[in-house]
């Protein structure tokens, strides 16, 4: 295994804090893990954002094929350490090795889709509108116009998934493949991970000859070192995934700087199911096994996982119920990422569990320590779901809360009644589905993602997919983190007004030398 170092990465420096102060801590076992890490002095982090800010000067004028030889430079260099991250990952996290295989498979893959959209080019969306001297009575000028790059980068790690949503995760690689450069905030629970990745991102920024600030990782509390990144002048949009009052917080923050900037958080969802009467019907078990496969994936530590699931009470309700309770009490108990998350997750079970209007179905295998999660299902009504907030609340583990309604009257008012959410699910026969329609229509105003016959975990990596949704699935419901248009949180548009062809940016130039697709005079080209 590559040497872990303990250390910060400041620019190609490693930091020369001693002192540790962040351990990885074995969640199955307690164990603290070697080595520890020193958090990062408010000098060295001004000198990493101080690097990356000198670093955009280049780095932000590279090309596309320059940006996407370094992504994919990246994305070899991860693989060529998979055999480590299989073993070092799960000792942080308490995912298994196949779990951590196929999200170094989905990082590496994320990083090679932001390589052929930088190349590819067209994703700057240029536009041309040419002069017409002619136009009466103002002669219309010649106006082009593109995406640029913001600049520096603050990149948050998540929990959760600490590779795919982490140090070189969709939002490293989306600002890199704009033309920004970024700094990381490790995560406390995988540290030895974060150092890991950051070797393999840092070597193929030095073998591409790009600057170096292209890139650092920073060790630290998030309630200062992150904050304090946040807030630096030279920091101008940064990504984060965790929890709802994390989210806030640094929302607050970015919203109220000298210089506000983009904060894109992925923060609460709960992700609704609904089922429709005919599919409880007709394969009312099969929905049954498909639901627990779901919630119970990765511990239900999945930002998608189904907390909430909406039934009609009638008598094809019972062959559903029997199989997901058995299902629920036959399910072993399992390791959560952190004994925080563990610790979150029984809090809010034992709310569920205290209040008067849920019904406890079923328990799986109870299991010992702070990291271990039970299986739970829980019952309530929607007359009161409808009166009780605290039940829309996300519970961050596998369990899932099932909703009753009488009538489809009181399904679409919950439907209405809900946050935004990442995901929405509907599950119906043919006829159900020409028959609400009006869900659906609710239901786009609410997710992101509308899905139809599947569950919600898991994330296609593509062009098309869209990982975000209304407030407070995410700070801002216009944008995703997963798919190709993930690129363009980190950029901005700008208009060139009457330049001569030369002083253009090439994309803008009339011959078009890049050959990529633009408007031009209204027309897609």
């Amino acid at each position: 295994m590559a040497e872990l170092t303990g250390k910060s990465s400041i620019g190609f420096q490693s930091s020369a804090q001693s002192e540790s102060t962040i351990f990885g801590v074995n969640p199955a076992t307690g164990e603290k893990l070697q080595p520890g890490y020193a958090a990062v002095s408010e000098i060295e982090l001004n000198r990493a954002v101080e690097l990356s800010g000198e670093a955009f000067k280049v780095f932000g004028k590279s090309s596309g094929r320059e940006r996407a030889a370094l992504l994919r430079k990246i994305a070899d260099n991860i693989e060529s350490v998979g055999d480590e991250l299989a073993v070092l990952t799960p000792q942080e996290t308490g995912l298994p090795e196949p779990r951590i295989r196929m999200e170094t498979g989905r990082t590496c893959a994320q990083l090679r889709l932001f390589a052929s959209v930088a190349e590819e080019g067209s994703w700057v969306g240029a536009r041309i509108d040419h002069a017409d001297q002619d136009r009466a009575p103002i002669p219309k000028p010649d106006t082009r116009s593109m995406k640029k790059p913001l600049g520096p980068v603050a990149v948050f790690c998540a929990s959760n998934f600490p590779l795919a949503f982490s140090v070189a995760g969709g939002d490293t690689a989306s600002a890199l493949a704009a033309g920004c450069p970024v700094i990381v905030k490790a995560h406390h629970s995988h540290p030895g991970t974060a150092e890991l990745v950051g070797q393999a991102v840092l070597s193929a920024v030095k073998e591409c000859s790009f600057p170096e600030g292209t890139f650092s990782l920073l060790y630290g509390p998030g309630r200062e070192t992150g904050q304090s990144l946040l807030r630096h002048p030279l920091i101008k949009a940064a990504g984060f995934t965790g929890s709802r009052e994390g989210g806030q917080v640094l929302m607050k923050i970015a919203a109220e700087r000298a210089d506000p900037i983009p904060f894109y958080a992925e923060m609460s969802s709960i992700n609704p199911v609904f089922i429709l009467s005919g599919a409880m019907a007709e394969r009312g078990e099969a929905l049954a096994a498909g639901l627990h496969g779901s919630m119970t994936m990765g511990v239900g530590q999945f930002c998608t996982n189904p907390g909430l699931t909406i039934v009609d009470n009638n008598s094809n309700l019972e062959p559903f119920i029997s199989k997901l309770t058995d299902l629920v009490c036959s399910s072993p108990s399992a390791t959560m990422l952190n004994s925080g998350i563990g610790s979150a997750y029984d809090s809010g079970a034992n709310s569920f569990n205290k209040n008067k209007a849920v019904e406890t179905l079923a328990r799986g295998e109870a299991g010992e320590g702070d990291c271990q999660a039970e299986v739970l299902l829980f019952r309530t009504t929607s007359d009161s779901f409808s009166n009780d907030d605290s039940l829309g609340a996300e519970l961050f583990g596998p369990s899932t809360l099932i909703v009753t309604h009488d009538d489809k009257d009181k399904m679409l008012a919950l439907a209405r009644s809900l946050e935004g959410q990442l995901t929405a699910t509907v599950h119906g026969t043919d006829a159900d589905l020409v028959a609400n329609g009006d869900l659906l229509e609710v239901l786009e105003t609410k997710a992101g993602r509308v899905l139809i016959n599947g569950f919600p975990t898991g994330v296609e990596v593509c062009h098309s997919m869209v990982h975000g949704g209304p407030f407070p699935a995410t700070s801002d419901g216009r944008s995703t983190s997963v798919g190709s248009n993930a690129i363009e949180r980190f950029s901005r548009d700008v208009c060139y007004q009457s330049f001569p062809d030369s002083l253009l940016p090439r994309e803008l130039q009339e011959d078009n030398p890049l050959k990529i697709r633009r408007m031009i005079d209204g027309v897609i080209i």
